[in-house]
């Protein structure tokens, strides 16, 4: 029997603080979880197969007409991510003509990319979408783009390559906060399940404000199951935003303009947010 809300869950660590303690015993069998990447969230929301839950920002504007984005949920940096590096052979100014290999786990990121490279940098380079993967990736590649606990990982072996954060990028040249992911949730199931979604929604705010109390429950659990020093781990954590407000959507749809600008969205997005009333914010 299928259960009333289908949730999907990044595979990543960075939403973790969202998760970590929600209480999924209250829910009994009301709800169920998919885990997966970024890229597989986004097209299973896409086809119905998920109600709810993060996907990749960009993966909302392709979609906006169809989803409603929950308020004070994400994952969004103002500066520096920590774990979404352009891996390079030489300084990023002097990557013209150059061939990136992009991870095929993402949206947001690599459009991201193609924008920082294309709009600030002025850069021509092409593109290859392979599995994350850096040893392979830049074997032909004079760069490449990992996201997630892929770069961090990468991070660790002390490649020999020059490293860029995007998030830390993106702030230099607009001074806007980035979002990553929002929780988004399906217009077609808003009906018949508003009541279950208000609990929900409460749910992940309880558990990201529990994180917010006292970090170092979480801290303990990645540094045993992810490894790396616990000192790593509270400044990562530290330098995300989960929420989602005005700021968050400010610097967004900026993106969203400056990703219709370079063709890759057709034009630029508004963000509408879902209230619990009933009502629509359409900013």
């Amino acid at each position: 029997m299928q259960k009333s809300l289908r949730i999907g869950q990044i595979l990543y660590t960075n939403t973790l603080p969202v998760y970590f303690h929600f209480d999924q015993l209250r829910f009994e069998d009301r709800i169920s979880f998919v885990r997966q990447v970024p890229a597989q969230l986004n097209e299973a929301m896409a086809r119905g197969e998920i109600d709810l839950g993060p996907i990749s920002s960009f993966s909302y504007a392709e979609h906006a007409a169809d989803y409603l984005v929950l308020p004070d949920l994400s994952v969004s940096a103002k500066g520096r991510v920590g774990s979404i590096f352009l891996f390079s052979k030489k300084p990023i100014e002097e990557l013209d003509e150059a061939l990136i290999a992009l991870t095929n786990t993402s949206a947001t990121s690599i459009n991201l990319l193609k924008v920082i490279l294309q709009k600030f940098y002025g850069l021509h380079v092409s593109y290859s979408m392979q599995a994350p993967v850096l040893a392979d990736m830049m074997r032909d590649a004079d760069a490449a783009l990992l996201i997630g606990d892929d770069a961090i990982m990468a991070i660790r072996q002390r490649v020999p390559y020059m490293i860029y954060d995007l998030g830390e990028l993106w702030y230099r040249f607009t001074g806007y906060s980035m979002t990553f992911a929002l929780w988004a949730v399906r217009k077609a199931v808003l009906a018949e399940h508003a009541e279950l979604l208000g609990e929900v929604h409460s749910a992940f705010l309880e558990s990201k404000q529990k994180h917010l109390s006292n970090p170092e429950p979480l801290i303990e659990y990645v540094h045993a199951h992810y490894g790396g020093e616990k000192a790593d781990w509270r400044q990562y954590f530290q330098g995300l935003q989960h929420v989602f407000g005005d700021e968050q959507r400010i610097g967004l749809e900026y993106y969203y303009r400056c990703a219709a600008e370079q063709g890759l969205l057709p034009g630029p997005v508004a963000v509408e947010v879902w209230e619990k009333s009933g009502r629509q914010k359409l900013r």
